[in-house]
């Protein structure tokens, strides 16, 4: 069987959606109806087996979907099972579905705060200053990532580290009111942060993994243009020696968190505007 990946879980959970919604058929009756096997419509759904173009014809047309429909899902599912994908960076489905199901999150970010560690007032500054959003959607994006913020309040949360480089800590973003907040949060958190000093080398751009029960795990990063996915298992064993040199780097958690004491302590400027601009 071919290994699953982030986004053939994600195309086959679309699919079990259309299902319910346009037929309100359960699995074992769609798996009736189309003649399969129950377990297949199982294992499409959660994206563990690639459906043939039959397959995904027959399903969809069960659904009543038109051929325009059909065609632009197979056209989508063609690259279902790559080890690598880029998706454009306003398509957050894949990227939200394997956050929430993950069983352990590593990230490392050198300009930024971790976006799950985000204040709304900062997340809203790092959109407006990067220039490519349009001002009138970045309320409902900052919703968007606040709601994701979620997953880190369950009972069942996610393990979580997040290395955070020095220069993301002295760039300003914001006033010095939105600083304070934000460095207020990761200090006062349950989760892991590892601030890496500002004379440690820059091993890498910034990157997440996520890491799961039963699948692989994948490597995430982000830029302004496309998303990227990775789950080749040479590059997550390379991400793997990446995060232990991060450990090494990064000074340990209770240091971590004396070091954002000092910041949240730190007097500065009170501006706008002014101060270095984050640029990602």
């Amino acid at each position: 069987m071919t290994a699953s990946t982030a986004y053939s879980r994600d195309l086959g959970d679309e699919l079990r959606r259309i299902r319910e919604t346009c037929t309100g058929f359960v699995g074992n009756k769609m798996a009736e109806k189309l003649g399969w096997d129950p377990s297949k419509v199982s294992t499409v759904e959660h994206g563990r087996a690639k459906a043939s173009e039959v397959d995904l014809i027959q399903y969809l047309s069960m659904c009543g979907k038109d051929i325009d429909f059909i065609n632009d899902f197979k056209r989508r599912y063609q690259y279902a099972f790559e080890e690598y994908r880029v998706q454009v960076s306003d398509n957050l489905r894949t990227m939200v579905l394997a956050e929430a199901t993950a069983t352990a999150i590593t990230s490392y970010d050198v300009l930024a705060m971790p976006g799950l560690m985000q204040s709304p007032e900062y997340a809203a500054y790092v959109y407006r200053m990067t220039g490519m959003v349009a001002e009138e959607r970045i309320p409902n994006l900052v919703q968007y990532r606040t709601e994701r913020q979620a997953i880190l309040r369950r009972h069942d949360r996610p393990t979580c580290v997040f290395y955070v480089h020095e220069h993301a800590l002295d760039l300003q973003v914001g006033n010095a009111e939105v600083m304070e907040d934000q460095y207020a949060r990761l200090l006062f958190n349950p989760h892991i942060i590892r601030i890496v000093p500002k004379d440690a080398p820059i091993v890498a751009s910034s990157f997440v993994m996520w890491e799961f029960d039963k699948v692989r795990p994948l490597v995430f990063s982000e830029t302004n243009l496309a998303n990227v996915f990775v789950e080749d298992p040479g590059a997550i064993a390379r991400t793997r020696l990446l995060f232990g040199l991060l450990d090494e780097l990064a000074l340990s958690a209770e240091q971590s968190r004396s070091k954002l004491a000092d910041y949240v302590s730190s007097p500065r400027e009170d501006s706008d505007d002014s101060g270095p601009h984050l640029a990602y």
